[in-house]
């Protein structure tokens, strides 16, 4: 084998295990701070929905929030 094929090889095993080595669980701290972010996200929705229906029964023009 010449030597490019061998460096090339081993690039390819050590991206292959870097990349494996990514995928590994989350951590409970990760998976927390994501249902934060959810429960933060639902009650934005949640708020300008809100405040789109008072400005749609208020009869303003402009009903974006």
């Amino acid at each position: 084998m010449d030597i490019l094929k061998k460096l090339s090889i081993v690039a390819f095993t050590v991206l292959f295990a870097l990349g494996m080595a990514a995928c590994e669980k989350q951590s409970g701290a990760e998976e927390a701070g994501e249902k934060v972010d959810d429960t933060v996200t639902e009650m934005g929705n949640a708020v300008e929905d809100a405040c789109e229906d008072v400005k749609e029964k208020a009869g303003a023009e402009d009903q974006d929030c």
